[in-house]
């Protein structure tokens, strides 16, 4: 599946996910409960129908959490605002400072708002990826059996160096307890070395190599929008959305996949194939 993040993020980013699937390649969106444009991606999945949807968690990105600075405190800034980034978060939880109560409490009510759209949620995932981290982790796995969510994303990076080696070693953690507790993954995955810069000649060596390992399934995570749009402006993370929007929606990407032999699916394809 090729699975349009941020969904809700900015109006614009709405619009984008949008056009990628009704012109493109896009089959999943994950939607951004704290996202100020929320309620325009709800309306667009309603209306597309047949864009599968899942949750897209949120401890970082600078919004403000659904439940108040006092229900999760440990979670906020003195603004009653989420950090930035995710390194925030894994220093603090390595500190010791991030109650998982607090993370479940608000993963809870995130959910509740996307399932309010009234759609199947397919999958959980995290902004920024943090359920990498295991005592994130550990929220998201009992969170998806308690709402009988079959699956969840696993990232991954091949890139060289300390974060990437990090990643992986997260990631075959993850992997773990994800089989441990019955819970379903892709086969393969792509998108995290490439956020953000994933134009047409990355999604094909992306697609390339997912296709070289020979696995019965996989996710293409991608992050299309607008540009310029003011809204944008406040994430300083040198990302090309427009590229990634005219990529997705460019019909050589369409006829690579099939040129390659895959289907375009969704996540409700991928309990099934396992």
């Amino acid at each position: 599946m090729v699975n349009a993040d941020d969904m809700g993020l900015t109006p614009g980013v709405c619009r984008a996910v949008q056009r990628a699937h009704a012109d493109g390649v896009v089959t999943s969106t994950s939607v951004l409960a704290v996202g100020t444009a929320f309620e325009q991606a709800a309306t667009a999945v309603r209306d597309a129908g047949d864009l599968a949807l899942g949750a897209h968690l949120a401890i970082v990105g600078e919004d403000r959490p659904l439940l108040s600075a006092r229900e999760v405190p440990t979670l906020v800034d003195r603004q009653g605002r989420f950090p930035l980034s995710y390194r925030t978060v894994v220093a603090r939880g390595a500190a010791g400072r991030i109650d998982a109560d607090d993370v479940a409490r608000e993963f809870r009510a995130q959910l509740e708002r996307v399932r309010g759209i009234g759609m199947p949620v397919t999958h959980l995932d995290t902004h920024q990826h943090t359920h990498l981290w295991p005592a994130v982790a550990a929220v998201v796995v009992d969170l998806a059996r308690e709402a009988g969510i079959r699956c969840v994303r696993l990232p991954g990076s091949r890139r060289r160096g300390p974060l990437g080696a990090g990643v992986r070693l997260l990631a075959g953690r993850l992997r773990h307890r994800l089989d441990r507790a019955g819970l379903h993954t892709t086969g393969g995955y792509a998108g995290l070395d490439e956020a953000g810069h994933l134009d047409g000649t990355r999604f094909a060596g992306a697609l390339q190599r997912l296709t070289d390992e020979d696995v019965a399934t996989a996710e293409i995570n991608t992050h299309p929008g607008e540009e310029p749009e003011a809204d944008l402006a406040r994430f300083a993370w040198g990302y090309r959305w427009a590229d990634e929007l005219a990529m997705l929606t460019a019909p050589s990407t369409h006829t690579l996949v099939e040129r390659l032999g895959w289907r375009l699916g969704t996540f409700a394809d991928v309990a099934v194939a396992r």
